[in-house]
């Protein structure tokens, strides 16, 4: 394999620092993005600047953004998430699936493909592009549409069906290829010990491995770790002659309920999302523009009828879910394309011998230009049907996806949790002591091990769809920190925060926080409360006392804020303030003592009338 020079390495990075963007200023997605800059550098194309070896060789090292991706699906996949998608995610995926894959298959058989491998062509191609569609109906704003929750659905289960299909690849092979690969009962043993070897050692090691990782506090060995745990999984199933995504796959749904969870998916994201970049771009540096420009017919022929299997079943089963005839066609066209998955499933189709690469290389370009032709079909329904089309009817969240972040999982957090478990409202807790987490654990409460100053890190706990978050984090400046990440990356996010004296509500005002609450305000007020009744204050006195203070504090707190930065005025004001409290107190004690005379000279006038009567 030819290596990636310095040069190309440039001409790669600038696919991904401009092509992808470009591609989503013109609202055609970035993956698309990609792939046209893989075909304008690639070996094919008028670049040149690739050569087919670097170009493969680039494709191997890329496939390992689908490795992390099927990680981080895996950590999405919590057993509540997937309670609650049940019926659509196995009904309507499943039916999806099964109906597209047969539909194909008969169509291969047709013409001419033994019975297997034409099961096998039906399979791989009723997968659609996750990546792709995701990000295209984020970027439409369909996501949270009824339409759009169900494409979500089809495509979480062609994704769990991907792993299994990876593993069986084998065993659709057939003699008549000449190289099919046996898998003898030592060989299945063999691959069943291995999942299980990692099974146990991802649910009884890996999540302590991370704790004592955390306790060090060193970010980059964090990350490193998270990577470790995902490339030693992916080497285990290489080493035993299984596919690595199925490693990957698997550490990753052994930590979905690890305290290490949303840590884990923000230090592994990055990677990922340049990692599949990369894959599409060297996916379409491998689109073979001769196989297009010398079968022409064929190519056509495949994309199409690859387009409107997918579209025509998708839009019945869209229809059978309930949708309206546009919200069906849009589900249907959103997700019509091949995808990512078949470029590695066909890849082992021929490693595994169940077809040629005389049949695979085709039906690889009819995946790509499939995903080329999924932003144009929207556009032009966008087009069709502006006039005509209602507005999306927007889904609101059920009640279990409403949750409240709570940053810093404390004294003061820990409150609020009990509070919201009551009540049953869900919220994600996040602190950066692994200690702490274990501690809470212990006693029935769970956390997340997070750093939630981290843009990343609030972006996993989905700070964006949060209904509030409690700011809770005992050090001052990250506190701070988090407060400004949250007021400049999400704005519309309610902040309720907590704070440890008076300059640090004056910093978290600055930032534009509103809600503030100090560490020891409340519960000092209350025992002031109870130490004046306990030295014999009349309860009157007690109440005037103790809300007279409370106003004259929360005045000077505001009135203090412009000059929070000077320290001789804020030392001057509070000589001052002790002065003018005892005043606030006098004026409060005079004008109770002459509304009591008042009351008692009202009250002994009716007697004088009575006793001259």
């Amino acid at each position: 394999m030819g290596s990636i020079t310095l040069e190309q390495a440039v001409w790669l990075l600038a696919a991904a620092a401009i092509a992808a963007p470009l591609a989503k200023m013109l609202k055609i997605g970035s993956v698309l993005g990609y792939l046209l800059a893989g075909v304008l550098i690639g070996p094919f194309g008028i670049g040149k600047i690739f050569s087919e070896n670097s170009a493969e060789n680039l494709l191997h090292i890329a496939e390992f953004g689908v490795v992390l991706l099927l990680f981080l699906i895996g950590l999405e996949l919590r057993p509540r998430r997937l309670m609650t998608m049940r019926t659509a995610i196995f009904g309507l995926g499943g039916a999806q699936v099964a109906v597209t894959g047969v539909v194909i298959s008969f169509i291969a058989l047709a013409v001419g493909q033994p019975f297997l491998p034409a099961l096998f062509i039906g399979l791989v191609l009723s997968l659609s592009s996750t990546a792709f569609a995701l990000q295209v109906m984020e970027e439409r704003g369909e996501l949270t549409t009824k339409h759009g929750r169900l494409a979500f659905a089809v495509l979480l289960f062609q994704d769990l069906a991907a792993i299994p299909l990876i593993a069986l690849t084998p065993l659709f092979a057939v003699a008549v290829v000449g190289t099919a690969a046996k898998m003898d009962i030592m060989a299945a043993i063999r691959a069943l010990l291995t999942i299980a070897t990692v099974i146990v050692v991802g649910r009884f090691l890996i999540d302590r491995m991370l704790r004592v990782i955390a306790r060090t506090k060193v970010r980059e060995a964090m990350t490193a770790a998270a990577l470790l745990t995902v490339v030693g999984a992916s080497l285990v199933m290489t080493k035993a002659g299984l596919s690595p995504s199925l490693g990957a796959f698997l550490a990753g749904a052994l930590l979905a309920e690890s305290s290490y969870r949303h840590q884990l998916e923000a230090d592994i994201q990055p990677f990922e999302g340049l990692l599949l970049g990369m894959f599409f771009t060297a996916v379409g540096m491998s689109l073979n523009l001769e196989l297009i420009l010398t079968e022409p017919r064929m190519i056509v022929a495949l994309v199409l009828m690859l387009v409107a299997v997918k579209i025509t079943v998708l839009y019945g089963l869209g229809l059978w879910q309930g949708l309206e005839s546009w919200a069906a066609r849009r589900m249907a066209i959103s997700i019509s394309q091949g995808g990512e998955f078949a470029f590695v499933l066909l890849a082992a189709g021929v490693a595994a011998g169940v077809m040629t690469r005389h049949v695979s290389e085709p039906l690889e370009v009819a995946v790509t230009l499939s995903m080329a032709m999924t932003p144009l079909l929207l556009m032009i329904d966008d087009a069709l049907s502006r006039r005509t089309m209602i507005a999306p009817a927007f889904v609101a969240p059920p009640p279990e996806e409403a949750h409240v972040i709570i940053a810093g999982f404390g004294r003061f957090g820990q409150i609020t949790a009990r509070v919201l478990r009551g009540k049953r409202i869900r919220f994600t807790a996040l602190d950066i002591n692994p200690e702490q987490i274990a501690l809470v654990e212990r006693f029935g409460s769970k956390a997340f091990f997070g750093d939630a100053s981290r843009l990343d890190i609030l972006e996993a706990a989905q700070a964006g769809k949060a209904k509030a978050l409690v700011l809770a984090i005992d050090d001052v400046d990250a506190s701070l920190r988090t407060a400004r990440i949250v007021r400049e990356h999400f704005p519309a996010l309610p902040i309720y925060a907590w704070a440890r004296n008076r300059n640090h509500v004056h910093q978290l005002m600055n930032i534009g926080v509103k809600v503030i609450r100090r560490e020891t305000y409340l519960s000092a007020l209350d025992l002031t409360r109870q130490l004046l009744r306990g030295i014999g204050m009349p309860e009157p006195e007690v109440r005037s006392t103790v809300e007279t203070f409370a106003r004259h504090d929360e005045r000077r707190l505001t009135e203090h804020y412009s000059f929070y930065t000077d320290d001789e005025k804020m030392m001057e004001l509070a000589r001052s303030d002790a002065d003018m409290l005892a005043k606030l107190f006098a004026e409060d004690q005079a004008a109770e003592n002459e509304a009591t005379s008042a009351e008692i000279a009202s009250d002994t006038k009716p007697r004088k009338a009575r006793a001259r009567g």
